[in-house]
């Protein structure tokens, strides 16, 4: 790895690429998710990393709940957020607060198949030939912020939602540390 990045993972799912960037050495500090209950949860409980649980029903908006989140995050020095199956679009101010140092990984070659969690489905109703995934820089605007990696997969003859969502997330996981290595070479603050 190029730098002692401190990362932030949200998430809301089963949190593969979350326990690929543990498993891979990368500086996890915090966690974040809306879900509790979620698999990604539960693995970090079980190693012990710090979560935040931030379930918009104890909130009064989103944007108090990004409010909160963002508090907590920069509690725990966290230098880069990594949206790894986060299933909410983050508010401008969060957005803001973390400019140019939130990535998030999209199952599709954005700009194709972009907003929503269902961009496999999507893809496969559609008959393309190809797919794949994406990791972008966050911005105010969903899943339109700067390209730093993308990975084709393509389609293959009796594909499911499953076996090819199975196959992009292989390559989620190559392609996400690719993504944050790029950003640590980048940007002398996230080398420190």
């Amino acid at each position: 790895m190029a730098a002692p990045t401190r990362l932030g993972v949200l998430v809301s799912g089963k949190g593969s690429n979350l326990r690929n960037l543990v498993e891979r050495g990368y500086r996890v500090v915090a966690v974040a998710t809306n879900r509790p209950s979620c698999g990604a949860a539960a693995f970090a409980r079980e190693r012990g990393l710090p979560l935040g649980e931030f379930s918009q029903r104890r909130f009064g908006s989103v944007e108090e709940r990004d409010a909160a989140m963002q508090v907590w995050l920069q509690g725990h020095g966290v230098e880069l957020v990594v949206n790894a199956g986060y299933d909410r679009i983050l508010t401008p101010g969060f957005v803001a607060a973390f400019r140019d140092r939130i990535i998030n990984v999209h199952p599709s070659l954005l700009p194709a198949f972009a907003g929503g969690m269902d961009a496999v489905e999507r893809a496969l109703a559609r008959g393309v030939a190809i797919t794949g995934c994406t990791v972008h820089v966050v911005t105010e605007e969903v899943d339109a912020g700067p390209i730093l990696v993308q990975a084709a997969v393509p389609v293959l003859p009796g594909d499911t939602v499953e076996t090819l969502r199975a196959r992009i997330q292989a390559e989620e996981h190559r392609i996400l540390p690719e993504a944050i290595e790029l950003l640590a070479q980048a940007s002398p603050s996230l080398r420190q």
